[in-house]
């Protein structure tokens, strides 16, 4: 079975724990600028979102990729990047519409969200259950569910 992310911008506080979780993760410091999680703040409107690479089943990262350093994880799904073999073209930077690639200077290599081998530490860290990471069949169940609500979700006249 395959998991994802799934992310709930109506629970996010903008406590950052996601980000600060993602860093420690991966690089055994707390620095929300090399996280691969990222929490949008909206000034506007006062929400928080978190947003991270929604591993695509048709990566254009991985497809653009010249030296072929994105591959899949077949345990998770996951688009996870070698940074042995990335050369640090940005090209993957560049073919992601979503913006979810990254350049990190101090390496000269990209970085993006490898659901940190099956146990997002994002999620795990997520007090208000905003980020959870579930059964991928199902990712759409919570949005199916308040549409139905919003239409006038009644019981069906028998």
């Amino acid at each position: 079975m395959q998991k994802s992310l799934h992310i709930n911008p109506d629970k996010c506080t903008g406590c950052l724990q996601c980000e600060m979780a993602c860093s420690y993760e991966n690089y055994g410091v707390f620095a929300p600028a090399k996280s691969r999680i990222k929490v949008f703040n909206f000034h506007e409107t006062g929400r928080k979102v978190p947003y991270t690479c929604t591993q695509c089943d048709e990566a254009w990262c991985l497809h653009a990729c010249p030296v072929e350093a994105i591959t899949v994880d077949k345990k998770t799904g996951a688009k996870v990047v070698s940074e042995t073999t990335c050369v640090g073209c940005k090209v993957c930077t560049i073919s992601c519409p979503f913006g979810t690639v990254n350049y990190m200077q101090e390496t000269g290599k990209v970085q993006k969200c490898d659901l940190c081998d099956g146990n997002p530490a994002c999620a795990e860290a997520c007090p208000t259950g905003a980020i959870t990471y579930i059964d991928a069949n199902w990712t759409g169940l919570n949005k199916m569910a308040a549409w139905a609500d919003k239409l006038g979700n009644q019981p069906s006249a028998t």
